[in-house]
């Protein structure tokens, strides 16, 4: 089997640091323990949590607005669908 120009099984050799042959110990991931690794979960969250870009309230109020007159649209149609195959049922069945 033949690997692809960029695979990360076998990198080049140039590309490859002598310390990078060592096992790597410390950093973020070298805790030990479920705590270690659930306090690492948090922080990762609240990282990700600070990248988040949050709507104004203008634009919240906007996109309630949207979703609550879709939803109201869809249940107009799902009633008038419903109630249409009910009086086919009843008609054809009597």
């Amino acid at each position: 089997m033949t690997d692809a120009v960029g695979s990360i099984d076998m990198p080049d050799a140039q590309d490859e640091a002598p310390e990078s042959k060592k096992a790597r110990k410390g950093g973020k991931r070298g805790k030990k323990g479920p705590l270690g690794r659930l306090a690492l979960f948090y922080r990762q969250i609240v990282a990700e949590l600070r990248k988040v870009v949050w709507p104004t309230r203008s634009q919240l109020t906007t996109y309630t607005s949207v979703v609550i007159v879709f939803v109201v649209i869809m249940i107009g149609l799902v009633t008038v669908i419903d109630y249409g195959f009910s009086h086919a049922v009843k008609y054809i069945f009597g």
